[in-house]
C-alpha cells in the first residue's frame, strides 16, 4: 500500500472536513480563547487514542484469538457501512438539535466537548480505529512502514486542527451544503477502498485455504 493510498483512507476515515460543522456546534457559545482550547485538546485526545490502537490494536486482536484476514474482511464492511452514513446519512452529530438532545441525555455529567463529539466519535472514529488496525498490520508492514503511517495518522489530524482553528471562515466560504457534498464525496472513496480491503482479505483466504 503506498503513501497515497494510507493518505487517503486516513483522510476520509478521520474526515477533517466533516469535522468542522461539529466543532461549531458543540463551541458556538464560546469565546475564541475557548475555541482554540477546545480545538487542540480534542486533536491530541484523538491522536492519543489512535496511537493507542496503532500499537495496541493486532494484540488484542491476537488476544481474542480473531485472524487477521477475518478482521480485515470485517473492518472492510464496517468501513464500508460507515462509508454509506456519510453518502446517505449524516456522519457526523453535526447540527444544534443533536447536540442538544446530548446535553439532556447526559446533562450535567457530559464530558467536555474536546472528548464527546470532537475526539471520540468525530475524529477518533470506528472507522478510523479499525483503519489504523489494518494500515499497520504486523504481517504486512514492517516497524518503519507502521512509523510512516502514524505520522500520515498525525498530520491528518493536525490538518484537522488546523480547520478547527479556521473553522467559521470554511464554512463561510464552502457552506453548509459544500461541507455536505465534500463529505460524500469523500464516503464513495472510502467506499472504494473498503470494498477493496474484503476483495483482497478474501482472495488471500481462498489462495490460502485458511482464515
Amino acid at each position: 500500500m503506498d503513501l497515497l493510498e494510507r493518505f487517503v483512507t486516513l483522510w476520509v476515515v478521520i474526515d477533517p472536513i466533516g469535522t468542522v460543522p461539529v466543532f461549531i456546534a458543540v463551541t458556538s457559545a464560546m469565546t475564541p480563547r475557548e475555541r482554540r482550547a477546545i480545538a487542540f485538546q480534542a486533536s491530541v485526545i484523538s491522536v492519543a487514542v489512535l496511537l493507542f490502537f496503532l500499537v495496541f490494536g493486532q494484540f488484542l486482536i491476537d488476544a481474542l484469538g480473531i485472524s487477521l484476514l477475518s478482521f480485515q474482511v470485517a473492518g472492510g464492511i464496517v468501513l464500508f457501512l460507515f462509508a454509506l452514513t456519510m453518502i446517505f446519512g449524516e456522519p457526523k452529530p453535526e447540527t444544534d438539535q443533536r447536540v442538544a438532545e446530548a446535553d439532556a441525555v447526559l446533562g450535567k455529567d457530559r464530558p467536555s466537548p474536546a472528548i464527546f463529539p470532537l475526539a471520540v466519535p468525530s475524529l477518533a472514529s470506528p472507522g478510523a480505529m479499525l483503519a489504523i488496525v489494518m494500515l499497520t498490520d504486523n504481517n504486512r508492514f514492517a516497524i518503519g512502514d507502521q512509523a510512516i503511517t502514524g505520522a500520515i495518522m498525525v498530520s491528518v489530524l493536525a490538518v484537522a486542527y488546523l480547520f478547527m482553528l479556521l473553522a467559521d471562515p470554511i464554512i463561510r466560504l464552502i457552506g453548509n451544503s459544500g461541507a455536505a457534498i465534500i463529505s460524500r464525496v469523500m464516503g464513495m472513496v472510502l467506499a472504494s477502498v473498503a470494498a477493496d480491503a474484503v476483495l483482497s482479505s478474501l482472495l488471500e483466504i481462498i489462495r490460502t485455504g485458511s482464515l
